[in-house]
């Protein structure tokens, strides 16, 4: 997955000298390279231009045309191409190494320096008249782009004075082949070069402004004893964010639900979110079966922002796994719902309801050695039963694709028998690639949920279920609670007793997930200092 990038042997010792890159904050050193990209474009459409205004309008308009003919003719083209080339190949590496960020700032580094270069080599190959005490088209070069795209302080000095002295060689060879216009003078050509070399020490300014306020924002990111590192994802409630505990350095994820979120929104809703945030965090908090994500720590930052840090996951949800790699061979379907039921079994009986069960809430994990490991996501619905009569029962809550007919028709009554029909959804999903119900709006899925017959999976799936297998699904998804397993470990022991036509081993699940690791990254993407994401439903 990380590919290396190989420079020149001279570009290469500047590489070495260009370093540091890895002290900037995370997001800082994404921007930058984002900002590396636009600068290539820039540079691109600039040295197009210079090549149309000199080949096709500078000669029609020109009145001293022998004038000019002498300072373009030769070099200009082929320095105008080459800077083409240049940007263009710049614009290539910020996305064939985009998850190695420091990498694309060391080349675009050298990017700096190589259109110095050639901005020396246009200025210089044959000059006609010096620019008084006017600062060089290379001074300017080496002002703006650390201004735009930020390094470290010690890459970008590296960087500026290595630009400026392109200029200083091409003057030496402009010397040498005697091509200096009459007016050159030790004083003209000193004030030109020591202008060079200003503007590198110049350049140190925006780099150190920029940096301390990310200094700011850093300091600003502390959450107890994490550090925010960078934001992973973010959704209508929250924002999950990759974080580092500052003496453990233990990788984890951080939800956050900000203050400025809820808006201008009434107080009691601004108390519900609150609620949700602290029942999810609390709910999660109790439970420790190794199939329920593990939860670290919770509270309330200094501005109001509730916060709660768990473990970070290597893998997938299984609605993105469908969706990536098709519908799932009968054995690996009954290996996750087993370890589903061993999550839900246990919130069960600290009577916890999850009632948001479906395929984005489940994940699957490679945990130290072991694959395929199944983790129960997102107890942001959970209700407690002795909260039964406080709650509000008028509003139905879930996701319509999953959710259980008393859920849609008695939100009230709703219990642990719930999430065994929505685990029947999630089976239903994992064999077919599509839900239980379908309809244009989510009112006429939790029309059928209702009231329609379920039929068995065996009839839309593109590979064989046994009809053990379709049997079991179908008494999860009965209309009426009495009719489905009473428990999920009642589930969990009628799965236990089917005997499909391979066995999901550990053996294969490595196999799988050897074969197929480069397609999960680039399903779910990389950040650099990690090889693990959430889902997005841990935004919602």
């Amino acid at each position: 997955m990380r590919l290396a990038a190989r420079l020149r042997p001279g570009a290469a010792v500047a590489a070495a000298a260009i370093t540091g890159n890895s002290t900037l904050p995370d997001d800082l050193l994404v921007e930058s390279c984002r900002r590396v990209r636009i600068v290539a474009l820039i540079t691109a459409g600039l040295w197009a231009f210079a090549l149309l205004m000199n080949e096709l309008l500078y000669p029609l308009v020109s009145h001293t045309k022998e004038y000019w003919r002498a300072a373009w003719e030769g070099v200009g083209p082929p320095v105008c191409y080459a800077g083409i080339v240049a940007s263009a190949a710049m614009f290539w590496a910020t996305r064939h190494f985009a998850a190695r960020p420091s990498r694309v700032m060391t080349l675009g580094l050298v990017f700096e320096v190589v259109t110095a270069a050639l901005i020396a080599v246009m200025q210089w190959w044959h000059p006609l008249v010096m620019h008084g005490g006017r600062v060089s088209w290379v001074g300017v070069f080496i002002l703006v782009y650390p201004s735009i795209a930020p390094s470290t302080e010690r890459a970008t000095l590296v960087a500026s004075l290595a630009a400026a002295t392109t200029e200083v060689v091409c003057v030496a060879l402009a010397a040498a082949r005697g091509v200096l216009p009459p007016d050159a003078t030790p004083i003209t050509i000193g004030w030109m070069l020591v202008g060079g070399y200003i503007c590198a020490f110049l350049a140190i300014v925006p780099v150190r402004v920029i940096r301390g306020l990310s200094r700011q924002v850093a300091s600003a990111r502390e959450l107890g004893s994490y550090r925010l590192e960078r934001r992973l994802g973010k959704g209508a409630m929250g924002e999950v964010h990759l974080a580092t505990h500052r003496l453990l350095a233990r990788p984890a994820a951080i939800k956050l639900m900000r203050p400025e979120v809820l808006g201008a929104a009434p107080p009691e809703r601004v108390r519900a979110f609150a609620e949700r945030f602290r029942r999810e965090a609390n709910a999660a908090a109790s439970l420790r079966s190794p199939h329920t994500i593990q939860l670290y720590d919770f509270g309330v930052a200094d501005d109001g922002t509730f916060y709660y840090v768990m473990e970070l996951l290597d893998g997938l949800d299984l609605d993105a796994l469908v969706r990536r790699f098709g519908p799932q061979p009968p054995e690996r379907v009954v290996h996750f719902l087993v370890q589903a039921c061993a999550s839900l079994a246990e919130a069960h009986a600290r009577g916890l309801v999850h009632r948001d069960v479906k395929p984005s809430n489940l994940y699957t994990a490679c945990v130290g050695l072991e694959t395929d490991v199944l983790k129960v996501l997102d107890f942001g619905l959970v209700r407690v039963d002795a909260d039964r009569d406080a709650e509000d029962g008028s509003l139905a809550q879930g996701t319509p694709a999953y959710m259980a007919p008393e859920a849609i028709l008695r939100p009230e009554t709703v219990d642990a028998r719930t999430d065994l029909y929505a685990l029947g959804c999630v089976g239903w999903w994992l064999l077919t690639g599509r839900p239980v119900f379908t309809a244009t709006v989510p009112a006429d899925v939790m029309l059928q949920h209702a009231h329609a017959a379920p039929e068995p999976p065996s009839r839309y799936a593109t590979q064989a279920v046994p009809a053990e297998l379709d049997a079991v699904l179908l008494a999860c998804l009965a209309k009426n609670p009495d009719e489905r397993p009473q428990s999920a470990l009642d589930l969990s022991s009628w799965l236990a007793v089917l005997t499909p036509a391979a066995r999901w081993t550990p053996e294969r699940a490595a196999a799988w997930w050897q074969a197929h690791r480069d397609a999960i990254t680039a399903a779910v993407g990389e950040p650099e200092t990690s090889a693990t994401l959430l889902p997005t439903r841990l935004l919602d």
